[in-house]
């Protein structure tokens, strides 16, 4: 039995516009993917259990952190919690084109995941793991992260990564770096956007950024940029779907929803490894497909004010033909 496990971070979101709050909700890049995961698989593919490697505060905002991801179908067996932590917090402030500034609230020196209690975690073949952002190469749990992804890939299972680099990270950059090429090394996808090879490799030429840095490490890459047009790259093949525009509400975590689509697509298509050495095969049919539902996923959070799909979206996309 496959499973959809998440690592990263948790936070609360406030959300601004014009200066005055909109909503607090629970977030983080995986986080956001995983309860629109909950919404989707977890409903219509109840057999594939849903679980998050992450660490939350010991206070009232992890209390309802960790009760809604219970309400969305989400494990939290493996939360770590600690006395006298607190969760952290981000500020989003929308502007005129409803596109998020964020201020953070985060003490990453202090991060903390339970190595021994994780030790236990066995993967299995044809497991699905999404995880990214600062929290996949944290220097203080990297080592435990680290350990998690290398028995993950070892076991064969199917990891999905999103490289997510913020500009609040740049000065980390030098001592991270090692670590973002092992995490694609270890990856069957690699996500990332233009602005955040801009930061690792000066270029935003997607088939560049393949063929000289992604492809040596994982042979399956998308390239995002905003509404741009989006690539996708597999060994000889190149797919190039033109920009689609729609209404906007909010933008926050729309690209976590692009990858929540692309994790929903892989156990809808009953996507599977050869073998447990061997990474994923996606050829350009599959590409349209999952590049389809994904925007829908995107452009469904783009609509709203919150992080996620809502309860609904499933109706819309269930019967989606796999043509």
């Amino acid at each position: 039995m496959r499973r959809i496990i998440g690592i990263g971070e948790t936070v609360l979101d406030v959300v601004f516009h014009n200066d005055q709050p909109q909503a607090a909700v629970p977030g983080g890049s995986t986080f956001n993917a995983l309860v629109s995961l909950g919404r989707t698989v977890g409903v219509q593919y109840p057999q594939v259990p849903i679980t998050m490697i992450t660490q939350v505060g010991d206070d009232h905002i992890g209390d309802m952190v960790m009760h809604f991801m219970q309400q969305n179908h989400i494990d939290t067996t493996h939360v770590v919690r600690h006395k006298d932590t607190q969760t952290h917090v981000s500020m989003a402030f929308l502007d005129k084109n409803n596109d998020a500034q964020y201020e953070f609230y985060k003490d990453h020196a202090h991060a903390h995941l339970e190595q021994e209690t994780l030790d236990s975690f066995a993967f299995r073949q044809d497991d699905i793991v999404v995880f990214g952002s600062f929290f996949a190469v944290n220097p203080v749990i990297h080592a435990v992260v680290s350990s998690l992804l290398r028995r993950a890939h070892e076991a064969g299972a199917i990891l999905y990564y999103d490289i997510n680099f913020r500009p609040s990270h740049i000065q980390d950059l030098p001592e991270v770096m090692d670590s973002i090429l092992e995490n694609c090394r270890m990856s069957d996808i690699v996500r990332g956007s233009a602005e955040d090879f801009l930061y690792l490799f000066g270029t935003t030429d997607a088939l560049t950024v393949y063929e000289q840095h992604i492809r040596p490490l994982c042979p399956n890459f998308i390239f995002t940029n905003g509404a741009e047009a989006i690539e996708t790259f597999s060994p000889g093949i190149h797919c190039l779907f033109r920009p689609l525009r729609c209404k906007t509400v909010s933008t926050i975590g729309a690209g976590d929803n692009f990858n929540a689509g692309i994790v929903y697509s892989l156990v809808r298509d009953g996507v599977h490894k050869n073998g447990t050495t061997k990474p994923v095969t996606i050829g350009a049919d599959k590409w349209t497909r999952f590049v389809r539902i994904a925007r829908r996923f995107s452009a469904a959070v783009c609509r709203s004010i919150y992080n996620y799909v809502d309860e609904d979206f499933i109706s819309t996309i269930a019967n989606v033909k796999q043509q």
